[in-house]
């Protein structure tokens, strides 16, 4: 017998699902002189796939383990595949990824194209499962084979044709450990931009929309155009920050994200180049953990058009992210940050997964990966956590 191989008998049972069919196969086995090799099983839409690889030595009698399989699956009422073959001891191939495709809607085309992908990039889908199915489809691969930067960036061109979303992520337990997640808050947790609502009470909307956008593409230094935006805000009352403050809104899906990634014992901090007399009633509302923003002066109880300390900007943000890092004891390879714009560049490459959230061209392409649907709560599909999961613990936490 080749010492670097196993004999094996590889058993798949296909039909209804019911309690006891996992059970009932093992005990039946049990019976018999083999050991299991590998087991996989999936539910799809109440049907049954149970596959189970065996391993036997040279002299055992595999007919009567055959034939015990098959009154199994006559007593199920269940379709039966048997094969035998031989199990390499080889390495397990490199490159154990998470590749997470989002939807709305999820075409076939679509998964046709990130398939192909990955078998162009030689690689293999060993397990594919739905997390969601509303807001969007969200379907999970567990990719073996790959080169990870090589698979990202096929990828990534597959889902920009397609119109999907695509994240690819390492496998492994580093996936599961506990998380910061970082976020941006001008239209990314919140709706809109805070400084353009200030701009319409102080009736300087067109010109501080215009600057904004600019600095969003990176085509203006942030504290620049900041400093010339804040300047056009001067002699505005004061008590036009709490009617903004009153008018804000939530990205879709934000209470979600926040509320589902807490109870996983997940810290969170937002970082802003807004205002902290925005964003503090936000850590309020929400839980927030860390939070980092400029500061507008405010005299005589009118807006002096001026900041009060150091900018918050492109690279301040990335400072944040370091500092929340360490204050909450997270090595940045188990960060997560999320933004839009050009001045949240550093931060999402400086953490461990940098998420683009209906962000501009340059964003999306620099970061690891790209959301596009307008639900926040998608992020954590990218997590590895179900839309059923999701409501689950919201049921359990009405009946408390």
């Amino acid at each position: 017998m080749d010492g670097s191989a196993e004999r094996t008998l590889l058993i798949t049972l296909t039909g209804r699902d019911r309690p006891g069919v996992t059970s009932r196969l093992f005990r039946t086995l049990s019976d018999f002189p083999v050991s299991v090799v590998d087991v996989e099983q999936v539910v799809i839409r109440g049907r049954l796939v149970l596959g189970v690889l065996v391993a036997y030595s040279a002299d055992a009698d595999i007919g009567s383990v055959w034939n015990a399989a098959e009154r199994v699956a006559a007593d199920l009422d269940m379709e039966v595949e048997l094969s035998t073959g031989r199990e390499s001891r080889t390495p397990k191939r490199r490159g154990r990824l998470h590749v997470t495709v989002l939807g709305a809607p999820l075409s076939p085309a679509a998964m046709a194209g990130i398939a192909g992908r990955i078998s162009a990039h030689g690689a293999n889908i060993d397990r594919m499962e739905r997390l969601a199915s509303t807001p969007v489809t969200c379907i999970e691969m567990d990719v073996s084979g790959a080169d990870p930067d090589a698979l990202r960036a096929g990828l990534a061109a597959e889902a920009a044709e397609r119109q999907v979303d695509v994240a690819v992520q390492p496998g492994g337990l580093a996936r599961r450990a506990k998380r910061l997640i970082v976020m941006d808050v001008d239209s990314t947790l919140i709706q809109g931009e805070v400084i353009e609502l200030l701009a319409e009470h102080a009736g300087c909307l067109a010109e501080v929309a215009k600057v904004t956008e600019a600095a969003m593409r990176g085509e203006l230094d942030f504290e620049g155009s900041l400093r010339e935006r804040v300047a056009l805000l001067a002699g505005l009352d004061a008590a036009a920050i709490d009617r903004v403050r009153d008018r804000l809104k939530l990205a879709a899906g934000a209470r979600t994200m926040v509320r589902t990634l807490k109870r996983l014992d997940y810290k969170f901090a937002i970082v802003s180049g807004g205002f902290t007399q925005v964003t503090d009633a936000l850590v309020d509302d929400l839980g927030i953990d860390y939070s980092a923003a400029n500061t507008l002066e405010i005299e005589n109880g009118k807006l002096t058009g001026r900041v009060v300390g150091r900018v918050i900007d492109r690279p301040g943000k990335a400072a944040a992210l370091e500092r929340f890092a360490r204050e909450a004891g997270v090595p940045l390879a188990q960060t997560v940050a999320i933004g839009d714009g050009a001045n949240d560049l550093d931060m999402l490459q400086a953490a461990g997964l940098g998420i683009a959230y209906n962000a501009k061209p340059v964003v999306r392409e620099a970061a690891d990966t790209a959301v596009n649907v307008p639900y926040l709560d998608t992020i954590v599909f990218l997590l590895g956590i179900s839309r059923e999961e999701v409501e689950a613990a919201d049921a359990a936490d009405a009946l408390r």
